[in-house]
């Protein structure tokens, strides 16, 4: 039994070092990964009001991979616009941060994709039985973040569905701005994703209602550098082996986000 254990032991320890020496020299010797987050987008990252504690999913993910990884996260918080520019210039080695993995960001960042995400419509709950379907929201005023593929999406969801009475989009500056719109009467309904507006609602009883499903699919991923394939092979096989364990599933129901669970992690599956 004493040698099973050991060997076991030693198994165990070859596989952590295998993992560990995958991981780039610099980051290695450092002992520690530093990632980009934007505390500000729960439940996937946000600062707890009542310690200023950093919490949400992407947290608790991140620190469950730097373990499997044998390593630890150094948290940077940046700007959202400075996602890029940081993987580009190397000021961080990875954004984990509810980063959705469109194509056009391929050139500069390589993503590990770990969450599938989309676009979906809600209203005020005092006017949920003026939208009992989709179809209701043609001719209507639409808020979404500008920053997002939100608006592209709403055209083309608008342009197959509603022929000569388009959706009004409204630009807004992110999806709090355009919650505070909806409240306000200014429009008439607005449009986040889909892993955020469960939690949203909690904070928020009887507030908003969604309308209809999702109406595109994205991923969210963790961004890396193009040309550090080590670090992305790392990355990948750590979110795969969370998945395998069980972690992963454990922490999307803490957060009320099994409905965006991946079977699978992939690499640049976001269009």
């Amino acid at each position: 039994m004493k040698r099973f254990l050991v060997a076991t032991a030693l198994f165990g320890a070859m596989t952590f070092s295998a993992a560990a020496a995958e991981l780039p020299a610099e980051i290695a010797k450092r002992g520690s990964i530093k990632m980009a987050v934007v505390p500000n987008y729960p439940p996937m990252e946000f600062r707890d009001p009542a310690t200023n504690a950093l919490s949400g999913f992407d947290i608790e993910f991140g620190e469950a991979l730097a373990r499997k990884l044998g390593t630890k996260i150094e948290w940077q918080e940046t700007g959202f616009a400075e996602f890029l520019p940081s993987i580009q210039t190397g000021r961080v080695d990875a954004v984990l941060s509810g980063f959705t993995d469109y194509a056009s960001r391929h050139e500069i960042a390589t993503f590990v994709d770990y969450l599938q995400t989309g676009p979906r419509f809600f209203v005020q709950q005092s006017r949920a039985a003026e939208f009992k379907d989709m179809t209701a929201l043609c001719g209507k005023k639409v808020g979404a973040s500008r920053r997002t593929k939100y608006p592209e999406q709403i055209a083309a969801w608008s342009e197959k569905h509603c022929g000569g009475t388009p959706v009004v989009f409204v630009g807004t500056d992110g999806s709090g701005d355009a919650r505070t719109q909806l409240k306000q009467g200014r429009i008439d309904a607005a449009v986040q994703g889909n892993e955020t507006l469960p939690y949203i609602m909690d904070l928020e009883p009887s507030a908003y209602a969604p309308v209809g499903e999702a109406i595109a699919q994205q991923f969210v991923g963790i961004a890396l550098p193009v040309k550090e394939k080590g670090l992305q092979q790392a990355m990948l096989e750590a979110v795969d082996a969370l998945i395998a364990a069980g972690t992963y599933r454990t922490l999307l129901a803490k957060w009320k986000l099994s409905d965006n669970a991946v079977e699978k992690a992939t690499i640049n599956a976001g269009q």
